[in-house]
């Protein structure tokens, strides 16, 4: 996990094909600065043009993951309209967006290790990774209302995709804290486990998927991002085009010669 008593923000460690990110602000419950942000896009980027990155971790220090945007620390930047009123559009488009659609569109598998409260924003970066895992003591909250704003980072599309338009709406507006096991049993993530073993289960879990064909995850994301626009017929001949160029991959290959020797297979990414 690297040495968090570093005066820096995130914590960035590759071992093992896994890049594991480290939100590091526990005084501040991870709360994003403009700082960490800008360090989670570079490391995102990194994962991007790095072959020897084949899967990314992210979870945080302390007592929680994130706790949303740093509204009594350093911020996260502000911006100023014509009319001398604050204009949050400009952080989002600049910042949190951004960040957003690095995790959603990076080829390769992104996992949360969820250990203690996601609000706000913090709760839609969790949402925004591939696969979720959290501690049993965990929350997600939609904190938003609670200061007159809307969910950002995501959150007015992720939570109606993951656990139903009646739901997301009541998440929204009412700002409700949703314990871990709740969250698990209404489809927002994949798995609690105790506190003890989380890092344990998702570093294993980031491992396996690192030793796995990535070209068949990076399909995989794609077209499960398409599928919420796309109608069924889109869907099916984006599954055909997708499926004749992994049948192409060398992975495909090993992995039925793997099948039929009743051996591990060994994929490589191509």
């Amino acid at each position: 996990m690297g040495d968090t008593t570093k005066e820096t923000p995130l914590q960035a460690v590759l071992e093992s094909g896994v890049l594991t990110l480290t939100l590091n602000r526990p005084e501040r419950l991870n709360a994003m600065s403009q700082e960490l942000i800008g360090m989670i896009i570079e490391q995102l980027d990194r994962a991007l043009a790095e072959s020897e990155v084949r899967t990314v971790l992210i979870t945080g220090t302390g007592r929680g993951f994130c706790a949303g945007a740093d509204l009594a620390g350093t911020g996260t930047g502000t911006a100023t309209g014509a009319d001398g009123r604050p204009d949050l559009g400009v952080v989002i488009e600049r910042l949190y967006n951004p960040m957003i659609r690095a995790i959603r569109n990076l080829p390769k598998p992104v996992v949360a290790a969820v250990n203690g409260v996601a609000a706000g924003g913090g709760a839609n970066l969790a949402l925004a990774c591939d696969i979720v895992l959290a501690a049993r003591s965990a929350r997600f909250d939609q904190a938003f209302v609670r200061i007159a704003l809307l969910p950002d980072l995501g959150g007015t599309w992720f939570l109606p995709h993951a656990v139903g338009d009646a739901r997301a709406r009541a998440l929204a507006m009412l700002g409700t804290s949703v314990p871990a096991e709740d969250a698990a049993r209404m489809g927002m993530i994949w798995q609690v486990v105790d506190e003890s073993k989380l890092m344990a289960e998702a570093t294993a879990l980031a491992r396996r998927l690192a030793s796995g064909p990535t070209l068949s995850y990076a399909a995989i994301k794609r077209a499960i991002n398409a599928a919420a626009t796309n109608t069924l017929d889109q869907q099916l001949d984006l599954e055909r085009d997708s499926q004749r160029a992994l049948g192409q991959s060398a992975d495909f290959r090993e992995g039925v010669a793997a099948f039929l020797a009743k051996r591990p297979a060994q994929f490589t990414g191509r």
